[in-house]
């Protein structure tokens, strides 16, 4: 009875849709790592004089290469484990240790690209001028692909004696003031006219009419923005990490990953990336719930 209960709750809700998408993406990665692996394998066993093998035997040394071309989940996972549990957070080998690196750049430069996008987008809102000047210079911005500028930016602020993490926080911020500023002018502009128009029957200013109508419209536009733009921070905190031959954070674990061909390693930092932006992202959208939740939205 108990079972069915679970059973039938199971069917109901969302976790049977996901287990089941989660389940055939392991499958799919082991027969992809079988593929994939396969060459090099045939050539261990040639090199080794090995004629003769059975199925699960080659299944089995073709998902525990040292090397591997793609990787099982479970060495990744092993890797994983072994890089933070069994090592000290502080150690160098620790990936807790890199993701701490990577985090710091990505909280800063998501910092200054919040207050420098809502900035923008309030000077926009406010001066038809600037929003004529500035908005198309916003959006041709993001056209420079970030690993053309990153170098720059990294090269131009070592020489005049800046490094460690403010430039890959600039490089953060590069990316995510983008979608702050462009979502809080679409939010400070989405109260009707006729809100406004009440606004000035109580000959309210200019700063009245922001603090008390605006800024409020604008929330569910900021959420969102920051939820994009914290995701894209990561990106350009690990991106860079890349250009400088960093010996620290996550980028800096997939560089040396590639150089000495530990794809082991390059795909556990990339796991640890990913589950540290669904992490941020689910911090922005408790921060989401309080705020909202103060302000009286029922949810």
């Amino acid at each position: 009875m108990y079972e069915r209960m679970m059973n039938s709750k199971l069917m109901q809700g969302k976790a049977l849709p996901v287990l089941i998408i989660i389940g055939l993406i392991l499958v799919f990665w082991y027969v992809m790592a079988v593929k994939l692996n396969t060459p090099w394998q045939l050539g261990v066993y040639e090199r080794a004089g090995v004629t003769e093998w059975t199925n699960s035997q080659f299944i089995n040394d073709t998902l525990n290469q040292d090397r591997p071309v793609l990787p099982s989940v479970h060495q990744v996972a092993e890797e994983i484990w072994n890089t933070t549990v069994l090592k000290s957070p502080t150690s160098r080998r620790s990936l807790i240790y890199h993701t701490w690196i990577t985090l710091s750049a990505t909280l800063l430069g998501f910092t200054i690209g919040t207050i420098l996008g809502i900035s923008l987008a309030i000077g926009i809102v406010h001066s038809r001028a600037m929003d004529k000047s500035m908005m198309p210079w916003i959006i041709a911005s993001q056209t420079i692909p970030i690993l053309a500028i990153a170098p720059m930016i990294i090269v131009v602020l070592n020489a005049i004696g800046i490094s460690g993490v403010l430039p890959k926080a600039l490089i953060s911020t590069y990316l995510s003031f983008f979608p702050i500023a462009v979502g809080m002018v679409k939010g400070f502009r989405s109260p009707e006219q006729i809100q406004l128009d009440l606004m000035h029957t109580y000959a309210a200013s200019k700063s009245q009419v922001f603090s008390t109508l605006r800024w409020f419209a604008a929330m569910p536009y900021l959420f969102t923005s920051m939820k994009i733009a914290i995701s894209i921070s990561l990106v350009g905190a690990i991106v860079g990490e890349l250009p400088t031959g960093a010996v620290a954070g996550l980028g800096a674990r997939l560089l040396s990953g590639s150089y000495y061909g530990q794809t082991v390693q390059i795909w556990s930092a990339l796991f640890m990336a990913a589950a540290l932006a669904a992490t941020l992202v689910s911090l922005v959208g408790v921060v989401e719930k309080i705020v909202t939740r103060k302000m009286g939205v029922r949810t």
